[in-house]
């Protein structure tokens, strides 16, 4: 291709797309357009290891300043405001505008907000990215009530962390359990037991309708089945909406994401998407999927690196996931949509097991608790199109390894 390449969003996908195509050999400009006030930086640890720890800023940071300046990648500290199809530009918030051989969209998502009475206090917070985990870190303290409004990874993330810094913590779940689109039965069950005995109250197939102010300071929520639960702060985490104006208002084909091909190219062969903004033309699924990780992001990122190279490929990428919860860690690997059958291995009254989730013999995924063994062993099996029968998974004595060869 001629011409540079112009990133829009500098999160996990953007980055990687960026310092992919230097190791790839393209020489270039690079741009990577960042709405935020920070170096681009790691976002998982914003709900645990960061709210916990005591280091700064920097101790996410992907890479310091020095290497997109030794990698000529500009790093520019704006907003794209719009995007001129048939001129190839971009046109930023300050008025400056960038032209692009080909621009990437790795917009992201951003908070799906609460729309209930005194959503909007100071003392409602949301956690996705660093300002908001920083201001949270300051405002935690031991013997506060918190009350987390969605039982999702960081809910429950933020509520064990909390709950490990000495404070009172309720959790709201509309669903019947915990993790309930993303994980099986028998992990939420799990999971809910775990939370339970470390002390966090959890309230399962109820919503949030109000919360409760004395002014402007929360004093508590109101819950559907008439219940109220006394906080000092609310922490909100009911999903996120995938930033796609910019490229509807473009004229790009926008759904549940922006829309791409295969490869990972909108209707403008000039203009890929990625990450979680993107929804993909998946071969390995069939359909198409918008996934919310660090592996998609970071695949899709690999991905049209090697095309704008000169190696087109079909985006093919296993999705996996992870989520650390307290003290254990949750690993997934695969996609379990459609399973109609779980086998189980490993001990869970010893807090270590796997579920091996299928359809009719099939292999689809497994989701692991404190087994990063069967984790591994999920990724290289399903990533080569690999399954296992269920009862050699639910034999202990099978060789998983065995299964690789």
């Amino acid at each position: 291709m001629t011409g540079g390449v112009i990133i829009v969003g500098a999160g996990h996908a953007g980055f990687q797309l960026a310092a992919s195509l230097r190791q790839a050999g393209f020489s270039e400009r690079i741009a990577l357009i960042n709405d935020e006030g920070h170096l681009p930086y790691q976002r998982p640890p914003l709900s645990k290891a960061y709210l916990k720890g005591t280091g700064g800023p920097e101790t996410l940071m992907f890479r310091p300043e020095k290497f997109y300046q030794d990698n000529k990648i500009e790093l520019i500290t704006d907003r794209a405001h719009a995007i001129d199809r048939n001129a190839r530009k971009v046109t930023l918030a300050s008025g400056a505008s960038l032209d692009y051989g080909h621009l990437a969209f790795a917009t992201g998502a951003r908070n799906r907000l609460l729309d209930i009475p005194n959503a909007k206090l100071d003392a409602v917070r949301y956690l996705r990215i660093l300002d908001e985990s920083e201001a949270l870190r300051h405002l935690i303290a031991p013997g506060m009530r918190v009350v987390v409004i969605g039982a999702g990874f960081i809910g429950l993330e933020f509520a064990a962390t909390a709950r490990g810094k000495g404070l009172e913590v309720d959790v709201v779940e509309l669903a019947p359990r915990v993790m309930a689109r993303a994980v099986t039965a028998e992990i939420s069950e799990f999971s809910q037991s775990r939370h339970s005995a470390a002390g966090i109250r959890i309230h399962l197939g109820v919503q949030v309708t109000a919360i409760e102010a004395d002014g402007a300071k929360v004093t508590g929520v109101s819950l559907s089945n008439g219940t109220h639960i006394p906080a000092d702060l609310v922490v909100v985490g009911v999903g996120v909406l995938p930033n796609v104006e910019l490229a509807a208002e473009a004229g790009l084909p926008v759904a549940s994401g922006i829309v791409v091909d295969e490869h990972l190219l909108t209707a403008d062969h000039d203009i890929s998407a990625i990450g979680d903004c993107a929804l993909y033309t998946s071969k390995r699924f069939g359909g198409s999927l918008r996934l919310e990780s660090v592996q998609n992001a970071t695949d899709h990122a690999r991905c049209v690196a090697a095309r704008l190279t000169g190696k087109t490929e079909v985006y093919d990428g296993l999705p996996w996931f992870w989520s650390d919860q307290g003290p254990d860690k949750l690993q997934m690997a695969g996609l379990t949509t459609g399973y109609d059958r779980v086998v189980l291995r490993g001990d869970r009254a010893q807090g270590a097991f796997s579920a091996f989730c299928y359809r009719g013999d099939r292999l689809l995924g497994i989701e692991s608790v404190n087994r990063a063994g069967d984790h591994m062993f999920g990724r290289r099996l399903l990533g080569a199109g690999g399954s296992i029968r269920p009862e050699q998974a639910a034999d202990p004595g099978f060789d998983l390894k065995s299964a690789l060869t």
